[in-house]
């Protein structure tokens, strides 16, 4: 039984090891997006800041507690980290930014200025949006907060020091 197999597999030349069918053309229905004129709005939060963001129409500008986005977050880590939800749906300058942010430092205020743009842009467009948001994790909010002070501690978890004598 083993001959009849060898004298088939030397008379048939595979080119080729595959489990697929014959090739089918794959057509991908490319959705238009509709054109930018909703605006949106959201709250986010980090830590202990709070930022209630509105999206509106427009050609990029920030304006957060007033400031443009340069002078209220120097950092340029910061900087990116708020643009992040427009960077990953290619939508940069397509909307005008006004956000009021009180609480935290600047790092919570970025997260929750991010977690803000992230909420507002789903709400304008949760076909087109919702899925690389969330792939990139900017719907998830970050709960993770400052650790209160136990009784008889000096800090969160800081022990005086054991003396033996």
């Amino acid at each position: 039984m083993t001959e009849n197999v060898n004298e088939i597999t030397e008379d048939q030349e595979l080119t080729s090891y595959t489990s697929e069918s014959a090739n089918t053309p794959v057509t991908e229905e490319v959705t238009e997006r509709p054109p930018l004129t909703q605006s949106g709005q959201a709250v986010g939060r980090r830590k202990r800041a709070i930022a209630r963001v509105r999206l509106i129409p427009g050609t990029g500008s920030w304006k957060i507690n007033g400031r443009d986005l340069d002078t209220y977050f120097p950092n340029k880590l910061h900087q990116q980290e708020v643009n992040d939800p427009f960077r990953v749906l290619e939508l940069t300058g397509a909307y005008d930014v006004v956000a009021l942010v009180h609480g935290g430092g600047p790092s919570g205020q970025a997260g929750a200025v991010r977690l803000g743009v992230a909420r507002a842009l789903n709400e304008i467009d949760r076909e087109n949006n919702r899925g690389p948001l969330k792939k990139a994790g900017f719907l998830t909010r970050d709960a993770r907060a400052v650790e209160r002070k136990k009784a008889g501690l000096k800090k969160a978890r800081k022990a005086p020091q054991y003396s033996k004598r």
